[in-house]
């Protein structure tokens, strides 16, 4: 392989444990980390946010068309840890991935801040000249109230495929995003976030797409939910030392509930249910998403 066709290294970003096989990488050891004390909750999860995740998750694949996933920013580590088990027996390497980055308000920049960030996106596939070329597609998957991430996020990546002078038509088609979004009204009337983006409307239809979560459930997740690794704002973009082993009082908890989730997802009844819900889903239709749910089924 030459060196140009190597991948970009990754740049430092916070540490955060490999708890799953998938996609080659051999597991960390982790029986070092002290179990939670008991007044700070052992780290598990009720059957009724296991129930709400795994539905989540089944129409996030579903609704994604069969592309690679990568998870923006913490607040769906647990989808990802979840589906890190889940597809752990087939391989399927390159299928998910983490950008744990917070990033708003890109005005305020440094420009070695926004190269950084530039090296985030391309450690993860998302650099101009590789999402010209990849083969499956690629969808940002997160939490959404507003946009704002997606929005900073899509408005520097056509920055820089305008300076690179790639396909945007060609680009454009490789490229989606998926919000999980909390349960309203069901009406056709019903205010949702990317309706006043302009941006939404540069990407063909159907590349923008919503998965609804019951309030309290996304609640949990994007505020309340034990993190494995530190918030990872612009200013904390340039520091070595973020890649430094997280300590701190809620570390054992949320690896706990990682592991937990990581073991559920390798779990045949589990893989079972994401197929039978991905089947109920309209998006099951796609050729890609049936061979997912082929891969779940093992």
């Amino acid at each position: 392989m030459s060196a140009s066709a190597l991948p970009p290294p990754t740049p430092p970003r916070p540490y955060r444990w490999v708890l799953s096989s998938y996609g080659g990488e051999r597991p960390d050891r982790t029986g070092e980390v002290p179990r939670p004390p008991a007044h700070a909750g052992d780290g598990t999860f009720g059957a009724d946010y296991l129930d709400a995740l795994i539905d989540c998750t089944a129409k996030v694949l579903a609704r994604s068309g069969g592309a690679d996933l990568c998870f923006f920013g913490r607040s769906l580590d647990g989808m990802y840890d979840l589906l890190s088990g889940a597809l752990e027996p087939g391989g399927r390497g390159g299928r998910i991935d983490r950008l744990p980055l917070s990033c708003r308000h890109s005005r305020r920049w440094s420009p070695a801040q926004r190269l950084r960030f530039r090296e985030h996106l391309a450690a993860v596939g998302l650099a101009p000249h590789a999402l010209a070329r990849r083969k499956r597609p690629l969808a940002l998957v997160d939490v959404v109230s507003e946009g704002g991430s997606f929005t900073t996020l899509h408005e520097e990546l056509a920055r820089w495929i305008e300076e690179s002078r790639e396909p945007w038509p060609v680009i454009r088609r490789k490229l989606r995003y998926v919000g999980v979004t909390v349960r309203g009204k069901s009406s056709p009337n019903h205010d949702r976030w990317q309706q006043g983006l302009d941006w939404v409307r540069t990407l063909p239809a159907g590349h923008v797409v919503n998965v609804s979560l019951d309030p309290y459930i996304w609640s949990e997740l994007a505020d309340h939910e034990p993190k494995l690794t530190r918030w990872f704002p612009p200013e904390r973009w340039l520091r070595d030392e973020c890649t430094a082993v997280a300590r701190h009082p809620h570390v054992a908890p949320a690896l706990a509930r990682a592991r937990a989730l990581v073991e559920a997802g390798r779990s045949r009844e589990v893989r079972a249910e994401l197929v039978r819900l991905m089947a109920r889903d309209p998006g099951f239709a796609t050729r890609e998403v049936r061979a997912l749910a082929g891969a779940l089924r093992g």
